[in-house]
């Protein structure tokens, strides 16, 4: 029996409406679609950190930094270093 909690109210899935069970759904998709955002705003945020340490370096000593070339298949998919 699959229950959800709602303000310290347990109910039972099985016995809800269609319509409630279908705003459930909506619901849990938009929880997934704000982890999935909140996943890539991280990888956003920590790219925007290492781009303004490379540009802090490349002020402060005149020269770019030396890079790995790097091949990145999606968001955060796969890193592919090439020696």
């Amino acid at each position: 029996m699959a229950t959800i909690t709602i303000d310290g109210k347990e109910y039972d899935v099985e016995t809800l409406s269609d319509e409630t069970k279908a705003q459930l759904g909506s619901l849990q998709y938009v929880d997934s679609e704000l982890a999935r955002l909140q996943a890539r705003a991280a990888a956003l945020q920590t790219a925007r950190m290492a781009y303004g340490r490379a540009i802090k370096q490349t002020l402060e000593e005149g020269i770019a930094p030396e890079e790995d070339e790097v091949s990145i298949e999606g968001l955060g998919d796969s890193i592919q270093f090439d020696d």
